[in-house]
């Protein structure tokens, strides 16, 4: 299991486009559970539902949970998406 904090930098947080972008990342670890845990709760980064239901804002830090057979590639995907190529779409 890999676990890292990240801070979202995208002026949207995570609103649609930044999260769908965020789910269609996670689903490309097909073999790896991808989890946000934020304010207590905890959500699956492969469901947009999911994600907007956390209402996640600028600069909130979260805490991506991998778990699975590409547990590093994926996590290290997921942070790079959510510190600066969602920031450089914006």
């Amino acid at each position: 299991m890999v676990r890292k904090n990240v801070v979202v930098k995208s002026k949207a947080g995570l609103h649609l486009r930044p999260a769908r972008d965020l789910c269609k990342k996670a689903m490309e670890f097909e073999s790896t559970q991808i989890m946000i845990h934020f304010r207590e709760k905890e959500f699956n980064a492969k469901s947009m539902l999911g994600i907007l239901s956390a209402c996640v804002q600028q600069m909130d830090e979260i805490e991506i949970v991998c778990n699975g057979a590409q547990e590093e590639e994926a996590a290290e995907a997921i942070r790079k998406l959510l510190e600066t190529e969602l920031n450089e779409e914006a």
